[in-house]
């Protein structure tokens, strides 16, 4: 990892981009004397710039809590190298959609599996690398982006203690088995109203997970209505598990 470059948030948060290989991502970290814990920053698959306004507001959210956070380019995104086959499940999924289709469970598979495989193992040299800096100690907690990445990585990564999940994104079938096995702490939203998810999957998901403490916060509302108190909610969760 090395960084390329920092600057000063208003609210004394520092902002550094880094490159890992050639992955892009983007360390905030509050003022402190002190190592201190880790959020991982999910999102969708847009790319880190188009989702930095998101990404940033939630960092320095964390930073108040006094926790650092970072986001890495998720594979096939921003100015990383295409992925064909995603991107033609990708022109599948909005055929489907457009056409008033069911999405199949093929698409999906071919959707999200590949991203999944990819993207773990690069969270997790990710993670290595961050825990590696003085100014981090963990623990660590995983916030938000596609829900299977989010299952992949409670399950395969010890490190993270504790996870906040955002229900959607088309979960393949396969998603759940592993979902039995996650046993972390999960803080999980719904978006009752969502235009593109399918509500009964999100809550046949939940139920799946194989935690002794889970949380479901479901909200009246679209895809984009989150409320400002689910992130009041979200760095409580985060607070209770990571101090």
């Amino acid at each position: 990892m090395h960084f390329t470059s920092e600057q000063r948030l208003g609210d004394g948060v520092l902002e550094r981009a880094f490159a890992l290989g050639e992955i892009p991502g983007i360390l905030w970290t509050p003022s402190a004397s002190a190592p201190v814990p880790l959020v991982l920053l999910g999102h969708p698959p847009l790319g880190l710039n188009r989702m930095y306004p998101r990404l940033a507001a939630r960092a320095r959210r964390c930073a108040a809590e006094g926790f650092a956070a970072a986001a890495i380019e998720l594979p096939g995104s921003g100015d990383r190298p295409r992925l064909p086959a995603a991107e033609r499940a990708r022109a599948d999924l909005q055929r489907a959609m457009a056409a008033g289709e069911p999405v199949t469970g093929e698409i999906i598979d071919a959707l999200i599996l590949p991203l999944v495989d990819r993207a773990v193992p690069e969270w997790r040299a990710a993670l290595d690398a961050l825990l590696a800096l003085p100014e981090i100690g963990g623990p660590v907690g995983y916030s938000g982006g596609l829900i299977s990445i989010g299952i992949r990585l409670a399950v395969a990564e010890p490190r993270i203690v504790a996870a906040g999940l955002f229900a959607g994104s088309f979960v393949p079938r396969a998603m759940f088995d592993e979902a039995r096995q996650v046993t972390i702490p999960l803080h999980v939203l719904l978006q009752w109203d969502d235009e593109g998810n399918d509500r009964q999957a999100a809550l046949d998901l939940f139920d799946a997970f194989g935690s002794k403490e889970k949380t479901l916060l479901a909200n009246m509302g679209g895809h984009t209505g989150v409320p400002p108190s689910a992130g009041e909610d979200a760095a409580g969760f985060f607070s209770r598990h990571l101090r």
